[in-house]
């Protein structure tokens, strides 16, 4: 019998490598987009050591890739980042292990005078590479010939507003189809030709569509610029919204959903929402300024969310349980972005300090940590993959630190 179990598990783990499944037998995921395979902000890597950065950073590599704000895609040993220099983005594919260019593919846009470059990570999906830029350039990329499959831009042709600082959603892709937090409620495209099936125009928010399911129907949630939208994922129909007003028109956090319920959070002194989508209309749980997640999106751990309360230039991590709004700790770490694997907190403050912190609601529990491993302002979320940490500051520069065992 276990001959003939371990016969079926070694054919099952070649068939699933053969198909590109990873993260099953020990094996690591990939990090195909923003927030992670799953889109929340939580890896399932296990091949990692907490306390990796008690001795100091081990910096395998450097790089840079213009000035902006977006975060870092993997798919095996491509790595796939974007910037802005001299009024042209460049989409770049670098080996993960050294750093060192495959390939880069530029178009023209403006940097922009405030906060310059772009702020959507690139999305890998099967052969293709999909990025947006500020100004609402889409394109599809084939990631081994280098060629522009499709491209579109959602302000010109589609008359989607640009937000104040520029557009910030990521490409989200759900089966046949890219969804983008673009216009007042969401635009739709197929990913294989671009030709767009649902949206309208008006102004949207700057966070990523977050994909969730109400009963048997696949739904997306929109923070939008001055409202929170749950449409149908089949032609974009309005299934429900919330108002959700802030100083500056800034919705950036994506939403959170699970079991009929959607978190909501933003900066400002604003706070945060737990609401019932169960129903026709949403019914507030819960409000309160416990959690102002300025841009940084937290994650949801259990019972829990971790996330850091604040604007620019001073915030502090906090723990807060998801179903009450109830605040179980804090410390000041400084503004900040996070990510979670294996049960550990990755945060990255805006100095460029790096800490590994314990998930656990009842204490704050830091297990290690390394000051300035990349110099200048971070406010892009640290990324966790196959034993390595991904850093990205404003200025373009990326440093991969060791984290083995």
């Amino acid at each position: 019998m276990k001959r003939h179990v371990s016969r079926i598990a070694v054919v099952v783990s070649v068939v699933l490598c053969l198909l590109g499944i990873r993260g099953v037998f020990g094996a690591e995921a990939d990090w195909p987009q923003f927030r992670g395979p799953d889109a929340n902000g939580v890896s399932t890597e296990t091949k990692w050591n907490p306390a990796a950065l008690s001795s100091g950073a081990a910096i395998i590599w450097k790089a840079n890739v213009g000035d902006g704000y977006s975060s870092v895609a993997i798919k095996g040993d491509n790595l796939y980042a974007m910037g802005n220099a001299a009024d042209q983005d460049t989409v770049y594919c670098l080996n993960v292990n050294d750093g060192k260019e495959v390939w880069r593919y530029s178009y023209p846009c403006g940097g922009g005078k405030d906060h310059p470059g772009p702020r959507a990570t690139p999305t890998i999906d099967g052969g293709n590479v999909y990025v947006m830029s500020r100004d609402g350039a889409v394109i599809c990329l084939d990631a081994s010939k280098v060629t522009v499959k499709w491209q579109k831009n959602v302000a010109t042709a589609l008359k989607a507003g640009i937000p104040i600082w520029g557009f910030g959603c990521s490409p989200c892709i759900v089966g046949d189809m890219l969804i983008l937090n673009a216009g007042k409620s969401g635009m739709a495209f197929d990913k294989k030709t671009g030709k767009e099936l649902w949206g309208a125009a008006g102004l949207g928010g700057y966070s990523t569509p977050v994909i969730y399911k109400a009963g048997d129907k696949e739904c997306v949630a929109i923070f939008g610029q001055n409202a929170a939208y749950g449409v149908a994922l089949k032609d974009g129909s309005a299934l429900w919204s919330y108002d959700w007003v802030t100083k500056y028109d800034v919705n950036a956090a994506d939403p959170i959903v699970r079991d009929g319920k959607v978190f909501i959070s933003s900066g400002y002194g604003r706070g945060a929402a737990l609401l019932d989508i169960s129903g026709e209309q949403p019914k507030k749980i819960w409000e309160n300024t416990v959690l102002c997640n300025h841009f940084g999106t937290s994650v949801l751990l259990g019972d829990y969310l971790y996330g850091v309360d604040g604007n620019t230039g001073k915030g502090s991590l906090r723990c807060v349980e998801f179903g009450t709004g109830t605040q179980k700790w804090e410390k000041e770490l400084g503004f900040a972005s996070l990510m979670a694997a294996n049960g550990k907190l990755i945060v990255l403050n805006e100095k460029g300090d790096l800490f590994i912190v314990e998930a656990n609601p009842s204490a704050y529990k830091e297990l290690s940590s390394a000051k300035e491993v990349i110099p200048q302002t971070c406010w892009t979320m640290p990324v966790l993959c196959h034993g390595k940490i991904f850093c990205h500051n404003n200025s373009g520069n990326i440093v991969c630190i060791d984290m083995s065992k």
